[in-house]
């Protein structure tokens, strides 16, 4: 890890430019979901606590560089006072900005200025000059290349805050230097969405769980008739390369087995057990929804073998039971041997952490990334430049 943290930084009577991710959801006027400004709690009080002064530095939706009132960060201002506990001032600015001297300030949504997502080396200029150290928490912006997240660490001494040293800590544990034997469960709607990561992916793992709508098309590519399932015949090849590259690469795939296959998509909807392999074939109007009871007796056996396990995607369509049984299921599965202590198990992306909520367990997974997009780049192998600006 070549990246500092706060423990490499004197932090007493410096003005700290804090890159945080307070992009949450807000509905009427009210934040509706205060666990991205809860996860920034630890850094802001350990830099106030050690002399520090904060000035906080977001985005919030996408203005595409002009002030727009219903992007305005100012909305936020009532979740973040009550997440930290401390009164926080606002700086509608940048010309405000550089007069502010409150120990702890929220300036205006960054991406209201044009240099922002250009990456602008005058405008992180003029960013730099209003503190002393910059600390960016914000993983999920990571993978962007904006003056907040790229330019302005190169212009500053530069860390990581809690939040991105532990997501960073995480990743690399899981990926990077992992226990072995790995595995990982890449689910979801679609394989054209995660090319990229499955092909990094099979060259580093001792075992891939495929499933989701995804898996459709791979059992599809072997030539498996499943009706009217979601799949992508414009993917078969792809997903025949990829089960080339995982056996010369030794690592095991899984694919279901079986499944939930019904008429419709509907919560509740009448639903059978089908087995499912390279010569399943099922009726025209019928599609396989969840993975069945054999796939995930396979995988949680594939699973008691493992060190290390990494999740995105769900196995099914968890929004709509009975279709979320195979993700609950083998979810709890890979939390109980966490809990065992026997197993590190790390988890990322919007569905992926709805899903382990669904199941309760997403208290006993070791880490859960909030950060969508920069997760998924960072499994893709790809160099995030928000990281990399910080020396890592």
């Amino acid at each position: 890890m070549g990246w500092k943290t706060l423990d490499d930084m004197d932090l007493n009577g410096k003005r700290v430019l804090l890159r945080v991710d307070i992009n949450v959801p807000v509905e009427d006027g009210r934040v509706t979901d205060a666990t991205r400004i809860e996860r920034i709690v630890p850094t802001v009080n350990d830099i106030l606590s050690r002399g520090g002064k904060v000035t906080l530095l977001a985005h919030f939706g996408r203005p595409k560089g002009k002030a727009v009132d219903a992007m305005s960060l100012k909305q936020i201002l009532p979740a973040l006072k009550e997440a930290l506990d401390r009164d926080v001032s606002f700086v509608p600015s940048l010309e405000a900005a550089a007069t502010a001297e409150d120990d702890l300030q929220l300036m205006e949504n960054i991406r209201f200025y044009p240099g922002e997502e250009v990456n602008d080396a005058d405008f992180a200029g003029q960013l730099a000059d209003l503190g002393d150290i910059y600390c960016n928490d914000a993983f999920s912006a990571a993978h962007r290349a904006h003056a907040s997240t790229e330019a302005l660490a190169r212009l500053l001494p530069a860390c990581a805050g809690r939040l991105m040293q532990a997501e960073l800590s995480a990743l690399e544990k899981a990926l990077a230097k992992p226990e072995r034997p790995v595995g990982a469960v890449v689910g979801g709607a679609k394989v054209s969405t995660k090319i990229a990561l499955l092909e990094n992916l099979v060259n580093k793992l001792d075992l891939l769980v495929i499933g989701g709508g995804m898996a459709n098309t791979f059992l599809a590519a072997l030539g498996a008739d499943l009706g009217k399932s979601l799949q992508e015949p414009d993917y078969f090849d792809t997903a025949n390369d990829i089960m080339a590259q995982a056996e010369k690469a030794g690592c095991r795939v899984i694919l279901p087995v079986d499944g939930l296959v019904a008429r419709e998509f509907a919560k509740g909807a009448a639903h059978e057990v089908a087995q499912l392999g390279p010569d399943a074939k099922l009726a025209s109007d019928q599609m396989v929804l969840d993975a069945g009871p054999d796939t995930v007796a396979l995988v949680e056996t594939a699973f008691a073998g493992l060190r290390t396990l990494i999740w995105n995607g769900p196995m099914g369509a968890f929004e709509i039971p009975p279709f979320d049984t195979a993700t609950v299921a083998a979810a709890r599965a890979a939390a109980k041997q966490t809990r065992d202590g026997t197993l590190t198990s790390v988890a990322g992306g919007g569905d992926t952490v709805a899903a382990l909520n669904q199941a309760g367990v997403a208290e006993d997974f070791t880490y859960i990334s909030t950060a969508g997009g920069a997760f998924l780049e960072w499994m893709e192998g790809k160099t995030l430049p928000g990281v990399a600006a910080l020396g890592g």
